[in-house]
Parts: C-alpha cells; sequence; structure tokens
C-alpha cells in the first residue's frame, strides 16, 4: 500500500523520494496558464465569463455575487454554530499574533525607525471543485482583517447553482468587501491585472491548483503572493505509545484530499509499521473517499523505519513538511528539535485536523520542503513597512563624510554630493571629492 525504507541503510531511496516533492512546473503547464493570463490581460470581463463556461460548464451573466446572496444562503444552524466558533478561535489567536508596529529609535539627534502599515486591497483564493473549503475563507480572510486590511476581495469557483452555500456563509461571517463567481487561474489573472468589474488587489492569498498555482508564480511581481503551494502532505514521528489507529486516521485525512497528496510515517517502535498498514486497510474499508486516499498512498506514501528518536527527528527535519505531528512520549520537548514545519501538533491528542479548521494557527502552509525557509499565512503577510529617517543638520554633519567616502568608492559621486552640498559652509568639504 505505501512503499518502505529503512534508513539509515535506504539513504539513496529516501533522497528519490525527497526529489519527488519538488515544485516543478512543466512547459506546457506554463504555456496554458500563460495563455490564459493573456485572454484576462486582452479581453476583460469577456474572457472572465468565457473561461468560466470552458472550465467551470457555467454561463455567468454576472461574475459579482451580491451581500444578499451570501448572508442569504442555506446552511444547518449546527453548521453555522460550527464557523461562528471557528471565526471565534481563530480571531484570538491572530489577535495575539498582531503585535508588529512602528517604532523609532534615536541616535543623538537623529531619529530612524519603521512605519508599519496593512496592505489596502487583499485578493483570497478560496478554492471548490471537490469539495466546499469555508475554512480556507476563515484562514485567510480572518488574519487579514485583524492586519486591517480595508478592503477584502474574495475569488471563489461557481457550479450551476451559484457559489456553495457554505463557502457563502463564510464570506458573509468574515464581512468579505466583495465576492466573484471565479475561479482557476483567469480568477488570479483577474485579480492581478485588474478588469471591467474587478479592481486589482495588492496580494493574492490562499490554496488553488496547479494551475492556480502556476498563474500567481507568472503575475508575481505585477501582485504580491503568499506562496507557491502544492500538494497538501503529514508527516508523523510516532514513538512506542502511539496509537496505530490514531496514525491511520491522520494519515488517510490528509490523502483523501488529492491523489497527489503526501504521508509520511516515521517510526522507531517496533511492529508499529505493520499495525498502522492494518488500521489503514481496515479504516479504507468505510471511507467514502477511499478511491483517491488509496492512489495518494500508493503514490505518494513512505513508511520509514529509523533506529530511535532523534534520527527520526533528522528525517522530520529533512522532509521540512507542511504539518508535523509528534505521538511521542515528550512531544514538547522534541519539537525544541525541530527547525522546520509548517506547523507541529503535539501528542495523541492533537490531530493535524485540529489546525485545518479550529485551533488557531493557519492552514496555508509551505509545502514540498519550502518551509526551510517559509512559514503559514499570518498576519504579517498582510501588512508592510516603510522605514523612517530623520537627520538635523549636525548629525548629518557626522556621517556625510563617510557617505561621500563610501558613494566615491562606488563610482557614485552624486550620491556623494547629496550628502556633501547640504554641510552648511562651502568650504570644508570643498574639492575634497574630486568630481565637486
Amino acid at each position: 500500500m505505501m512503499r518502505r525504507v529503512s534508513l539509515p541503510e535506504e539513504e539513496s531511496r529516501f533522497k528519490e523520494f525527497l526529489a519527488e516533492r519538488k515544485n516543478f512546473f512543466s512547459g506546457d503547464l506554463f504555456s496554458q496558464t500563460s495563455d490564459i493570463v493573456e485572454q484576462v490581460a486582452r479581453k476583460g470581463d469577456q474572457a472572465l465569463l468565457d473561461l468560466t463556461e470552458k472550465y467551470d460548464g457555467v454561463r455567468l451573466k454576472e461574475i459579482k455575487v451580491s451581500p444578499e446572496t451570501l448572508k442569504s444562503a442555506g446552511i444547518e444552524d449546527n453548521l453555522l454554530k460550527a464557523l461562528k466558533r471557528s471565526k471565534g478561535n481563530l480571531e484570538d489567536f491572530y489577535q495575539q499574533q498582531s503585535r508588529k508596529q512602528s517604532w523609532f529609535i534615536s541616535r543623538g539627534r537623529s531619529l530612524v525607525g519603521e512605519q508599519v502599515h496593512p496592505l489596502d486591497r487583499v485578493g483570497l483564493y478560496i478554492p471548490g471543485g471537490r469539495a466546499a473549503y469555508p475554512s480556507s475563507v476563515l484562514m485567510t480572510a480572518i488574519p487579514a482583517r485583524t492586519a486591517g486590511v480595508e478592503e477584502i476581495v474574495a475569488v471563489t469557483p461557481p457550479s450551476k447553482e451559484g457559489i456553495n452555500p457554505l463557502t457563502a456563509r463564510a464570506l458573509d461571517l468574515c464581512g468579505v468587501s466583495e465576492v466573484y463567481a471565479l475561479g482557476g487561474a483567469q480568477a488570479v489573472a483577474a485579480l492581478a491585472l485588474g478588469t471591467e468589474s474587478i479592481r486589482a488587489v495588492d496580494k493574492i492569498v490562499g490554496p488553488g491548483n496547479k494551475y492556480v498555482t502556476m498563474a500567481k508564480k507568472i503575475l508575481y511581481g505585477q501582485v504580491d503572493i503568499d506562496m507557491l503551494a502544492g500538494p497538501s502532505e503529514i508527516l508523523i514521528v510516532a514513538g512506542d505509545k502511539a496509537r496505530p489507529d490514531f496514525i491511520a486516521a491522520d494519515l488517510l485525512a490528509q490523502a483523501e484530499h488529492d491523489p497527489e497528496a503526501r504521508t509520511v510515517l516515521v517510526t522507531f517502535a517496533a511492529g508499529l509499521l505493520e499495525q498502522v498498514e492494518a488500521e489503514l486497510k481496515k479504516q479504507l474499508e468505510k471511507l467514502s473517499t477511499a478511491e483517491t486516499a488509496r492512489r495518494a498512498l500508493a503514490s505518494h506514501g513512505l513508511l520509514i523505519r529509523v533506529a530511535d528518536l532523534e534520527e527520526a527527528l533528522e528525517v522530520a527535519n529533512r522532509y521540512a513538511p507542511e504539518h508535523l505531528e509528534l505521538l511521542v512520549e515528550e512531544p514538547l520537548a522534541a519539537a525544541g528539535e525541530i527547525k522546520h514545519a509548517g506547523s507541529i501538533f503535539l501528542g495523541n491528542w492533537s490531530p493535524e485536523v485540529l489546525g485545518d479548521y479550529l485551533a488557531g494557527p493557519n492552514h496555508v502552509l509551505p509545502t514540498a520542503g519550502t518551509a526551510r525557509f517559509s512559514s503559514g499565512l499570518g498576519i504579517e503577510d498582510f501588512l508592510k513597512s516603510s522605514g523612517l529617517v530623520y537627520y538635523d543638520y549636525q548629525e548629518l554633519e557626522n556621517e556625510a563624510r563617510d557617505i561621500g567616502l563610501i558613494a566615491e568608492a562606488e563610482g557614485l559621486p552624486a550620491h556623494a554630493r547629496a550628502a556633501l552640498i547640504r554641510l552648511d559652509s562651502r568650504s570644508r568639504n570643498r574639492g575634497k571629492f574630486k568630481n565637486d
């Protein structure tokens, strides 16, 4: 069902598995996505209508979704209550995170610092297709709102019945400013470039398929993006007291996302791999998404046997997973050894799905090993800073000569003069620099 590797004996096979995760964008994918972006750039709204009919099978008359449609979308009361609870937990978490503020320090009679502001206008990509993802609304809209973004715009793929009612109610709960029934690369292009109906945004966040990701890659620079996300993934480090049924359930929770999803179990516990395999077979029999999960486990699953906890944590750091579960006796101590992971879940009673829906930390996370250099979506993604500099004459006089020396050494005499011309006296510095 899942491939097996013993480390360090089969190091080469593990390296091959790691290589499979690299974010590789083929020429065909680039070409197809570029064509979609070009159509939106040339034809605006008309391209959006045509492409939505082509890819979603829906001929829209209007791409903008009214606030009344969002508010009146019918969902069960207990589900609405659950969404509100998730919203409350996330708001609590991001209020704690939102501590980046403007600051300055003084040096003598000068002042330097940063002035921090939220972005003006942000676009949220909310996936559709296989399922509804109201959780993605909460995970993107709430940190943006908490950061102080005033205009939050969402796009989400339509069906013939309109946008999904769960997604609609989540958008209404989060107070999203504008909603458009659009999906795919064309939606990303519309947000980045603007059309007759949609004003361009400053940043696009949220997960999507490979065409969405490629469009974000192509348009980065025209607009900011959160990350280039690949298939969802989990790595579980399990010890002697980890429960096989819990492990199997958590692996399947990732595997049912997509046939490309990555699932990895690393253990030093005798017999655990066999017990987990037996549980996987048992749970798959009753799983409605079993076909997708089986494909993911067979193609991208891996069972890794190591000697001890130290080796297991080393594997986890090398893998740098999107989601990491530490099902070991002292999970908090083990977490102290982890440098690279999107989110970390500690102990048997902290399943990864807590992070998907309710706990607080974001589920928009770095994949494909990019946790080595990036973090999950947070408040800082919706803030930007401007440097502040104030000098008076005396402070400038103290440093102008050093500026001039460095600028001249770089071959930039106008830079030197811009500092020296401000010094009082047409005297002391005149003639000291060759281009004065």
